[in-house]
């Protein structure tokens, strides 16, 4: 269940670190941010890398039809 350090438990399933989509953009983006004194006219090319990444994230989970409101409403369909 969970591992023994010291005197302390914990469970190293909820310590492993998730898929995060558009780190390395985001990171990118708030660098030069902060080389030009937040002035996001001179970081334009990062701005649409990260942007991007984002539009292209938001339509990969609206793919995705596991809802439970998905399955209710199949069901109904079936039902009548």
């Amino acid at each position: 269940m969970g591992r023994k350090i010291g005197g302390l438990f914990f469970n190293p399933k909820k310590r492993r670190i998730a898929a995060k989509p558009c780190m390395q953009e985001m990171i990118s983006f708030l660098s030069c941010l902060s080389q030009n004194q937040m002035n996001d006219e001179k970081c334009l090319h990062s701005k649409e890398l990260l942007k991007t990444c984002l539009d292209d994230e938001t339509a990969k989970s609206k793919k995705k039809g596991g809802s439970m409101n998905y399955h209710l409403q199949r069901l109904n369909k079936k039902m009548k």
